[in-house]
């Protein structure tokens, strides 16, 4: 068969990593008899530089007109003045916006050989995989009003919380969907004790479960679920949470890998096959880390969260379960034999680069 693919680098190491994995994504066509179109275009300062925004109108038009988009990341100390018209950022937020995505989803695995890499005690991480699947086009940081503005009395800032029930709707159906096909355990993540907008979230959860009976539902409150992350990671399976509240546990949940740069995500417009002018809907891949500018440069960054976005890519965008789950099989069993990129590398090891992690991975595909 044969798949077209948006390859869109960015910044810092985001060309380092994503090279990596299309390296990997070649040795999966070879293997399983695929053929895989790679197009490139700028995003990110990159694009600033070169075309003056962070999202030119060919990239975007690039975008909608592939199977899916893999992208490194966006940023660095070159564009970070406050006063700039352009910012990296806004490059990835457009896209995601242009391809309608709402669900962003981020497994967080931890590896047995990876174990001792974590700041968590090994004994509380054992058996820990999980998702988070975060709301990503609503709440806190896209609603109206959001302004600052000075008075006689001084300075004040707004932002506003606002979800639609259907909004609401939409990414928990996602998480009861993928819940299914997991261990049929779904953690709804809110702030009901104090926030209307959660008890409206935490309502739809509800109603939306009836469709789910196979699937169980807990309701648990957000500064308690960033304490259990901690304390009882393992008994998570799929957690659902709103933009806000899914951004930080993410992130924090990154910490029980051992390093950021071992973890996937991908932002879709919901699991099911999506009808839009016809046609399939466009999904974006991403590690969840960023463009690192300490290290960029050096080829030594980190390509397994790259790497692993391109499974999920073959397996959600491409429905190549297969050939995901060699990709996966493949990390693994790196992993297990020792190989170690420096920033997960506590344990001793085989010290390697970017590209001889990404050839070593790619060999046993």
């Amino acid at each position: 068969m044969r798949f077209r693919i948006a390859v869109l680098a960015g910044d810092g190491v985001g060309p380092e990593v994503t090279a990596e994995a299309v390296k990997v994504m070649e040795a999966v066509g070879r293997r399983f008899g695929h053929a895989f179109d790679v197009s490139t275009a700028k995003v990110g300062g990159a694009a600033i530089d070169e075309f003056g925004t962070p999202l030119p109108d060919e990239t975007m038009a690039l975008c909608q007109e592939t199977d899916a988009v893999l992208f490194g990341a966006v940023g660095g100390p070159k564009w970070d003045d406050p006063k700039a018209k352009a910012r990296p950022e806004d490059g990835i937020l457009a896209i995601r916006k242009g391809l309608g995505v709402f669900a962003n989803l981020r497994p967080v695995k931890v590896y047995a050989a990876l174990i001792n890499s974590s700041p968590i005690k090994p004994k509380v991480l054992e058996g820990v995989d999980m998702i988070v699947v975060r709301e990503l086009t609503g709440g806190l940081y896209f609603s109206r009003p959001k302004r600052r503005w000075t008075t006689a009395r001084g300075r004040r800032g707004v932002d506003t919380l606002r979800y639609t029930e259907q909004e609401i709707e939409r990414i928990l159906r996602v998480g009861f969907d993928l819940a299914r096909g997991r261990r049929k355990h779904l953690t709804s993540v809110d702030k009901a004790n104090v926030m209307e907008s959660s008890r409206l979230w935490r309502e739809v959860a509800v109603e939306v479960s009836a469709d789910y009976p196979d699937v169980e539902l807990e309701h648990m409150l957000a500064d308690n679920a960033a304490m259990q992350l901690i304390r009882n990671p393992a008994h998570f399976d799929v957690v659902v949470a709103d933009n806000t509240f899914g951004d930080i546990l993410s992130d924090e949940a990154s910490v029980l890998s051992g390093s950021m740069g071992m973890l996937p995500s991908a932002s879709v417009a919901g699991l099911k096959t999506a009808s839009k002018r016809g046609r399939r809907s466009v999904s974006l891949y991403e590690p969840i880390h960023g463009t690192a500018p300490d290290i960029a440069g050096k080829g030594i960054a980190n390509p397994i969260g790259a790497i692993l976005s391109v499974a999920m890519l073959l397996r959600h965008s491409l429905q190549l379960v297969e050939e995901a789950t060699a990709v996966e099989e493949s990390v693994e069993g790196v992993l297990a034999e020792g190989y170690r990129t420096a920033d997960i590398a506590s344990d001793g090891g085989d010290l390697v680069g970017t590209s001889r992690m990404g050839d070593v991975i790619a060999g046993r595909v």
